[in-house]
């Protein structure tokens, strides 16, 4: 990883991500998610930043943990109504040239054949701008939908992923050739049968024999995003991930995340520094430190607590509405997203967390830490996580759309490159390589992919 910062912006195709309420805002773009016009706005901007990426959360299913029915989440708009984040990417793509995209799918709902395919598309036609960001899916609702009669456990859901991987990693970097595409027009031969494989894979949740329907692509295995907490996501970013989102609200949990992921790392034979970890951050920025804070108390008033509950219900998998409000959060294994379980109750052990206090702190970005100031504070923040503590980067959200992104672009990022810590220009062609550096689009060879 370079000594510079990095910078995605942490968004959702849907008129909510993670602060809830704030669609209401006078001069809120949200609504117009549905716009392809609004996205392509968007990757101008975030490319104007320099930003590695747009960074899409997605989910399926509807948080209707919260009250023990779904009316909350429609109607309040918690991430529903959303869209395949996907389907948005090429038109993003077209209106820049070197911003990334990163893609959440679901390993639980999807088959590694089919989307191994669609990421090469992706990648060839972004010029090697994707990256998946691997998850497992955790609401009822969603395995309801898609065919099963339950949530599938969280080991089950771990050890799925494992093996779509696998599968995904042997058409992605083993079936075909580097030279497998000759383009004789004189003998009539477009690829050399001889270098494409099958890839022969029985396993216990896939029989795939292969070979991969597509041509290797710019990056032939897209850049691996993932944000795994539990010990069974921990093991698995250890052993695929080069980008981690780190959801912890501390730096005493931060720091403790980092060291753990990079100590399995190691222990999996991978060189723990190649590992890039991200922490969300929500800027609230103004040209003076009086307007910063009228800005932030503004957002505040904006929040919907009961949305906010409703989502965080979906997180935590338990219905928050029901517990008295001064009651503390107590720490469970769940079978939803266990980074946000831990944010409240082991990053700071000197702290238990109310419900209302859980409500107050996440009303505007979830967990992530909230900065507000003027451009030099915001991106003396900045500094301090990545050279005190260690972040390689930041994934922005948002508090208001598309402003959150307007004011940082315009504001704090001029900031950080007069300091010599962002970039001024793109280098490289792919996203691995605004990561890595040049030259380096493929792989490292300790990556199980290569192994």
């Amino acid at each position: 990883m370079s000594d510079r910062l990095h910078l995605n912006l942490f968004t959702m195709n849907s008129v909510e991500h993670v602060s809830p309420g704030t669609w209401r805002r006078e001069g809120d773009r949200s609504h117009e998610y549905t716009d392809r016009e609004y996205w392509t706005d968007v990757a101008r901007t975030a490319e104007r930043g320099n930003f590695d990426a747009v960074f899409f959360a997605d989910v399926r299913g509807i948080y209707d943990v919260y009250g023990g029915d779904r009316e909350t989440a429609i109607e309040k708009a918690v991430q529903t109504p959303s869209n395949d984040p996907a389907l948005v990417v090429p038109a993003m793509a077209e209106a820049t040239e070197d911003l990334g995209f990163a893609i959440t799918k679901s390993t639980t709902y999807n088959h590694p054949y089919q989307l191994a395919r669609e990421f090469s598309t992706l990648d060839h036609l972004t010029d090697g701008r994707v990256a998946f960001n691997v998850v497992t899916s955790y609401l009822e609702s969603a395995a309801a939908n898609l065919g099963l009669d339950e949530r599938m456990e969280k080991e089950t859901r771990y050890e799925r992923a494992a093996e779509f991987l696998d599968v995904c990693y042997a058409l992605w970097e083993d079936s075909w050739e580097d030279d497998a595409v000759i383009r004789d027009a004189d003998a009539g031969r477009y690829t050399d049968p001889e270098k494409v494989h099958s890839i022969d894979h029985e396993g216990e949740f896939f029989d795939v024999p292969g070979p991969h329907g597509s041509e290797p692509s710019p990056q032939r295995t897209p850049v691996i995003y993932q944000a795994g907490s539990s010990e069974y996501g921990r093991n698995f970013a250890a052993n695929n991930a080069e980008a981690v989102f780190c959801s912890q609200p501390t730096e005493e949990g931060v720091v403790e995340y980092m060291e753990d992921v990079k100590s399995r790392a190691a222990d999996a034979g991978r060189d723990e520094d190649a590992i890039a970890f991200f922490i969300g951050i929500v800027p609230v920025v103004a040209p003076t430190e009086e307007e910063a804070e009228a800005k932030y108390e503004a957002l505040k008033e904006s929040v919907d607590v009961e949305s906010t509950l409703a989502l965080l219900s979906g997180f935590l998998d338990m219905d928050l509405s029901e517990l008295d409000p001064d009651q503390k959060v107590e720490h469970i294994e769940t079978q939803a997203i266990q980074g946000t379980m831990n944010a409240f109750t082991q990053s700071d052990p000197d702290h238990d967390w109310t419900v209302r206090e859980v409500a107050e702190f996440s009303g505007l970005g979830s967990t992530s830490p909230i900065v507000v100031g003027t451009p030099e504070q915001v991106a003396d923040e900045l500094v301090y996580w990545h050279e005190e503590v260690g972040v390689d980067g930041f994934n922005v959200k948002e508090a208001v759309r598309t402003g959150s992104l307007d004011d940082f672009v315009d504001q704090v990022v001029p900031e950080l490159q007069d300091r010599g810590l962002f970039r001024t220009e793109y280098e490289g062609e792919t996203l691995r390589e605004r990561l890595y550096g040049e030259g380096q689009s493929r792989l490292p060879a300790d990556h199980p992919a290569r192994q």
